[in-house]
């Protein structure tokens, strides 16, 4: 599945005119409303950035949404299935656009359900990806999903040279990618980074595949240079300096959107000791002893000078998200989850709590894991706004997190293409 695809192409078409069938048909239902659930009496929050509706009335067909709206607007379908979320929130489930995934069948499936219990609906794994992920990402279009929904990169695109790097883009593009990614990165001076000459033809490449490309990155004017050869998203904060406003003026221009994968940093040093969020109720919750267990031995929890600059390293992304989420440009959230001790679904949560420390409101913070995030992946028309003809992916909170974004840790339900997570 390729996400670089005309605004107007047929499947999007389609979509808006089944979409408008099934609003249209839903006064006049009749026997068909026994098909319909109805989520009556929560607090709706659509991921638009629009205020959110205070007694709110959702209806689901088909894993997809037919309406939203105020409860007195619309009446509820006769023999609709009603379900009464009185005093709780609804708010689009929650999009990585920057995770990892890996493994055969059974275990992408295990990873893609803990993200979906922590409430992340959605993954864009960007590297190390194989076949196995391509399947699960072709088989998500179904109601009653019971997983985080995945899009996928492939190999991460490497080679001391043009034509082995672009090897590398082709064999992906073949396997038929959402995405590519590629690293200019020299490990703070512990390795090679891939040149100019490599990372431009591997951009090009990817453009005239009709794939757009992501680029992990830590230094401010290698983010300048691979905006300047076209790069589509930047897959990591800039780290090592306060951004400029040639580089908000590049940002800007281009379009594209910057994901700071802040917990990529804490990563680093957290386990020097013992973490407190290891006692966090929220993160038990779905990790076992044994796992947990690993990272708290000797050999982990032991200050390492390699580790110390990514302390300073995280202060100078904190501030950059600020200036640009200021500057009115698109930051969405993404983690690097999935190497060891990066633990999927819950270090979003702590993402988005590194986020607000920088200084975001919680409604910001909402907007980049949930609407702007599906914009950033050309997938605002499926996925990660509450509005008709959507993919009913959601989380039903028993708290506001517009008041406090730790209020998106009270997880009641996650609910995937119109069903409660079983």
């Amino acid at each position: 599945m390729n996400t670089h695809r005309s605004l107007f192409s047929p499947r999007r078409i389609g979509w808006i005119l089944v979409g408008c069938v099934m609003v249209l048909a839903l006064p006049v239902m009749g026997s068909a409303a026994q098909d319909v659930t109805a989520l009556v009496g929560a607090r709706i929050w659509d991921g638009t950035g629009a205020e959110a509706i205070s007694d709110g009335l959702m209806l689901v067909r088909d894993g997809r949404i037919t309406y939203v709206g105020s409860r007195g607007d619309v009446p509820v379908p006769s023999g609709a299935t009603v379900v009464n979320l009185n005093g709780r929130t609804i708010i689009p489930g929650l999009i990585n656009t920057h995770g990892h995934v890996s493994g055969d069948r059974a275990e992408l499936i295990r990873q893609l359900r803990l993200y979906a219990e922590y409430g992340i609906t959605t993954v864009t794994s960007l590297g190390g990806d194989g076949p196995e992920g391509i399947v699960l990402r072709d088989e998500q279009s179904t109601t009653g999903l019971d997983r985080a929904r995945l899009f996928v990169a492939g190999a991460v695109v490497t080679g001391n040279t043009v034509d082995a790097a672009l090897a590398v883009v082709q064999r992906n593009a073949d396997m038929g990618v959402d995405w590519m990614k590629l690293r200019v990165d020299d490990n703070l001076g512990a390795s090679q980074k891939m040149s100019p000459e490599i990372y431009s033809a591997v951009i090009d490449r990817s453009h005239e595949l009709g794939l757009r490309l992501a680029s992990h990155l830590f230094y401010l004017s290698d983010a300048k240079a691979l905006m300047r050869a076209g790069t589509d998203f930047i897959a990591h904060s800039v780290r090592d300096m306060d951004v400029d406003d040639e580089f908000l003026g590049m940002l800007a221009a281009s379009g594209i959107c910057y994901t700071p994968t802040l917990m990529r940093e804490v990563s680093t040093y957290v386990y020097e000791s013992r973490p407190d969020f290891f006692d966090d109720p929220f993160f038990r919750s779905h990790f076992d002893q044994a796992v947990r267990d690993q990272f708290q031995t000797p050999a982990r929890q032991r200050s390492s000078a390699r580790s110390q600059p990514y302390k300073e390293a995280l202060r100078v992304a904190l501030r950059n998200v600020k200036t640009i989420v200021d500057a009115g440009l698109p930051v969405v959230m993404g983690t690097d989850t999935g190497p060891a001790g990066r633990f999927q679904g819950y270090f979003e949560h702590m993402e988005l709590d590194l986020m607000a420390e920088a200084g975001l409101t919680p409604e910001q913070v909402l907007r980049s894991a949930t609407g702007l995030a599906a914009e950033c992946l050309r997938m605002d028309d499926e996925i990660g706004t509450l509005r008709p003809n959507r993919w009913a992916d959601f989380i039903v909170l028993t708290e506001n997190p517009l008041d406090d974004i730790r209020n998106v840790h009270g997880i009641e339900s996650v609910w995937i293409a119109g069903e409660a997570l079983r």
